[in-house]
Order: structure tokens, then sequence, then C-alpha cells
């Protein structure tokens, strides 16, 4: 029987399947518009099977605050071209209002939830037989709190959310430090909650690096007391390099090469611990300064930390917690 383009517009309506598809899919059932429709959902079905070895490392991430609860949704695809298509973002943006809308905090629960009649998880599903792409939910966070506010970063590949222990802040503030954290992307919100695997982390990284320049600090005073340019020796490729121009004799290399050997070994042994442990302090206070939110300096105005900007907006305010999920490499 032939098909009616009326019938298509009904059908692509439906699945919003590609024309030619819901042509086809109408001609197999003669016209059935439920069963062409279960046709089209085992297309999606099948390439969604076929594609599961790929990867899906482009996508859409939204973020959406109402009140006390906001979320963040990514949903990935293959190429960027799919991730940019407007019925792309729109199912995004649908996945995201219901678990807004449904209070959601797991993944699984949102892709147990059902909209038009399929659940969350058919709906992805589907998308792989529209697009040709493996299609998936790759991230899902949340947030609940007296307050809440969200980001999303031109392009709809990062997005943030804060939340707040205060009711009532100003719109502005709460997208100003969402945007922070888009932009700086903390560990944590302060010194006391940041996790303290990063902590011994840092603190190793903060000792070996202070031992190093203090074993190169006596190793460069030793060497230009013997009459050596330390530049000329600081690696053995630029001993042989400045050998080889006529700037060090081998002499010199020779030389070199045994003091920088004993001093860094002597020094290595006698490094005042307690000079250590003052300088890797102040380290790990830099990287409190630069990685923790309330204390980053505020990037609309350096003359605030992110702590004092919201505490001069309402007193008392402070951020709870917040997340950020970005699609691209930071």
């Amino acid at each position: 029987m032939a098909v009616t383009m009326a019938e298509i517009t009904k059908l692509r309506h439906l699945t919003s399947a590609g024309l030619m598809d819901c042509k086809k899919a109408l001609a197999e059932t003669d016209g059935d518009i439920e069963k062409a429709v279960e046709i089209l959902r085992k297309k999606g079905q099948a390439v969604a099977a076929k594609r599961e070895d790929r990867q899906a490392a482009e996508g859409c991430v939204l973020a959406k605050s109402e009140g006390n609860f906001a979320a963040i949704v990514a949903l990935n695809c293959e190429t960027d071209f799919v991730a940019k298509n407007a019925g792309f973002v729109e199912l995004t943006q649908k996945i995201l209002d219901a678990a807004v809308a449904n209070r959601v905090k797991s993944v699984d629960e949102l892709k147990a939830l059902q909209l038009n009649g399929l659940t969350i998880a058919d709906l992805v599903t589907e998308e792989s037989g529209k697009t040709g792409e493996k299609t998936e939910i790759s991230a899902y966070e949340w947030l609940e709190g007296p307050s809440t506010t969200s980001y999303n970063h031109l392009g709809n590949k990062l997005s943030t959310i804060v939340a707040f222990n205060l009711e009532g802040v100003d719109y502005q503030v709460g997208r100003d430090v969402a945007m922070q954290v888009a932009s700086m992307n903390p560990v944590a919100v302060d010194q006391a909650s940041v996790p303290a695997e990063v902590v011994e982390s840092e603190k190793a990284v903060a000792i070996e690096k202070t031992k190093q320049e203090q074993v190169k600090k006596a190793v460069e005073n030793a060497l230009k007391k013997a009459g050596i340019n330390p530049n000329l020796v600081d690696s053995e490729d630029h001993i042989e390099s400045n050998i080889a121009k006529g700037w060090l004799t081998a002499e010199e290399a020779d030389k070199a090469r045994v003091i920088i050997k004993e001093t860094a070994e002597a020094k290595a042994a006698n490094l005042p611990e307690q000079m250590i442990e003052n300088i890797t302090k102040g380290r790990l206070q830099k990287f409190y300064k630069e990685s923790c939110l309330m204390e980053q300096e505020f990037i609309k105005d350096g003359d605030l930390t992110i702590g004092k900007y919201l505490e001069k907006a309402q007193s008392g305010l402070v951020v709870v917690a917040f997340k950020r999920v970005n699609l691209n490499q930071d």
C-alpha cells in the first residue's frame, strides 16, 4: 500500500526518526503506526548494540537548578556534529528537566524514569537509531541545599551546579560562583573538605620539590665557587654539547661531574628537617588558596576571595557543595 506524507509526518512526530526511515518502516508494516514505531525502536537497539565498543567522547552537557535542587546531565555521542544537532540538545534538556522535576539522585533512577511512555534508557537507545552513533548518559550529578544555582558554558560541553547554606541567594551572586567553579576547577569547597589522599599527595610532592630545590641550590653554589657556569653543566646532554661548541673543556666537564655528584649526595643527606617542613607548609597553603573554592581569588575582583565575596553579598553565606562536568580536557 502507498504511504502518505501525513502518516510519515505522524511517525516522525512520535519517534523523531529520519524521513526515509519512517517511510520504510511504514511501507514494511502497511501503514501500521504502532508496528512502525516498534521497528524503529528495534533499529535503535540494533545500532546501539553494534556500536557498543565505540568511544562516545563528544556530547552535550546541561545543568539546571530549581529551588533547593540542581542537577547536571551529560549525554554523549561519537561526533560533535551530532552533539550540536538541535534534536540531540533537546533530548538532553528533556532528560535534565525530568531529573530535576523528580529530584532524581542516581543514574539508574534517571534511566528508569518514563517520558511519553518510554523509559529514558529506551529514549537514549532510540537516539542511537536516529543518529547511527553510540549514545549514552556518561554523567549525572545532583545537589541539594537551601539555595542552588547552575551554569552552562557556551557550547554545551561544561556545566556546574552549586549549593549554598542559606535561602534567597541573589541570582547574580550564585551565577558568579558557578562561573568561578567552571573557570577555576577547584578540588574542594574549603581546606577541611579536601580529601585526605589529595592532601598527602600534595604534601609528598611539596616535600620532594623542596628537597630538589635545596640540593640544586647547593650544587649551583659549589659550581660557581669552582669557577664553572652551572648553566653549562645542568644536564649530560648540555655538557656534551658545550664541549663540542668549545664552551667547556673535557677537564672542566669531569670536574663539574664530580662536584655535582659529591655536593648533591652531601646536601641530600643533611637537609634541615624544620626548614623542609616550613617550606612544605607554605606550598600547601598556596595549594589551598588555588584549589579550594572559598579561598580562591574571585575572578571578577582580585581583591576578594570567594569567601569574602559571599560574606559581602549576604552575611553568613557559604558554599556547601559544588559539582562540575566537563567533556573537554581541563
